[in-house]
């Protein structure tokens, strides 16, 4: 899409901030109205904006991506969304562990049995450890828990979740960055663990390269749209 505005700056509304291309608020790809809930989200949104060449590139612009995901698609199918981010905790990465080689057995347990603790203590969700990668029926009570916990969140915080969720492959690594448990290079590493002990023995290809690249940037822009959301 074209450059199609010049000047973009942010405007106070009764409902929150907006941004505005030449003095018209941005809209969401459904027409939608996006009223940003901080002046520190809606700079940023507004940064992005800035940023576009002559060509408009949604793909450069993650947290106005994001905030649209929230009006335009968690608004209208919230329920669902909750549903398919809290399936994650079924079979969620970090409950299924390698038998061998002994040091990714014991890198796996350092990285993630402390995470399992904090779930456990955070949302009362004790969640079972197996060995392999059949799946494993999980307590009704944890993953009712933690559905709960997905839920908790307004429709804005949900897309920064469900982003993290679908990147991390764990729900319990993306609660722990929303919640400032983990930053994003740590929980980048938690859920690349795997994949990063198989690039030290073997090398890293050039597709994978681009595709980890990808997820590393969807968890960094989780973090920094639910981080802006709290900050005034």
């Amino acid at each position: 899409m074209k450059r199609f505005y010049t000047n973009v700056d942010v405007a106070a509304v009764d409902a929150g901030w907006e941004v505005r291309l030449d003095g018209r608020a941005v809209r969401s790809p459904a027409k939608a109205p996006l009223p940003f809930a901080t002046p520190a989200l809606a700079r940023a949104v507004a940064d992005e904006w800035a940023a576009q060449g002559d060509q408009v590139a949604p793909r450069t612009m993650p947290l106005m991506q994001l905030a649209a995901t929230a009006v335009d698609v968690i608004g209208a199918t919230r329920e669902a969304v909750i549903a398919d981010v809290a399936r994650y905790a079924e079979t969620d990465l970090l409950c299924y562990r390698a038998e061998h080689p002994r040091e990714l057995v014991e890198r796996q347990a350092r990285v993630w049995q402390p995470l399992l603790d904090w779930a456990m203590l955070r949302y009362d969700a004790p969640l079972h450890v197996c060995a392999g990668l059949m799946p494993q029926p999980q307590p009704e009570a944890a993953t009712r828990a933690l559905r709960h916990a997905v839920a908790a969140h307004d429709d804005w915080m949900l897309a920064a979740l469900q982003s993290a969720t679908s990147a991390c492959g764990s729900l319990v690594v993306a609660l722990a960055l929303l919640e400032r448990r983990l930053d994003a290079a740590e929980a980048f590493d938690a859920s690349q663990l795997d994949e990063n002990y198989q690039i030290e023995q073997w090398g890293e290809d050039p597709e994978a390269t681009t595709r980890r690249a990808g997820l590393r940037a969807d968890i960094e822009a989780a973090r920094r749209f639910a981080d802006l959301l709290r900050t005034a």
